[in-house]
């Protein structure tokens, strides 16, 4: 049993540049960060023996999984009807300005998005279930 009764995994699309999946990652973890509060993500002030705190980060284990759009796209599907907290970033949000973006978001339909990456967060039984056939990202 983990000391931990809630699951964070982040699912990245694996066709995508290094680049464009870190700048995804780091959106898709602000906004999970923004919906959740500190003690419910573990969050601790680490320090050094010179003094330094390296504050908020997690002590929970975060998991780093690959697939692609499509797969990205039914885990979103099912973690919406498994209420599982989740964010989703696509390619819409990527190139221009955000008010650029935005526009491009409205525009585009659901099937014709390309999905970037998904960060789940809930209940670490169902998390897992819903995640467990993808592979650590590489």
């Amino acid at each position: 049993m983990t000391e931990f009764k809630h699951r964070l995994v982040a699912v990245i699309n694996k066709s995508v540049a290094s680049g464009v999946a870190m700048n995804a990652l780091a959106h898709l973890s602000i906004a999970l960060g923004a919906q959740l509060n500190p003690e419910t993500l573990h969050l601790i002030d680490y320090r050094d023996t010179d003094g330094n705190v390296y504050p908020n980060i997690s002590k929970m284990p975060f998991v780093i999984l690959e697939a692609n759009s499509n797969k990205i796209k039914l885990l979103r599907e099912q973690a919406i009807a498994n209420n599982i907290q989740q964010v989703t970033f696509t390619d819409t949000m990527t190139v221009g300005s955000w008010q650029e973006q935005l526009a491009r978001s409205q525009q585009t339909k659901a099937d014709a998005l390309n999905f970037y990456g998904i960060v789940l967060f809930g209940d670490a039984t169902r998390v897992t279930e819903l995640t467990r056939k993808f592979s650590l990202w590489k």
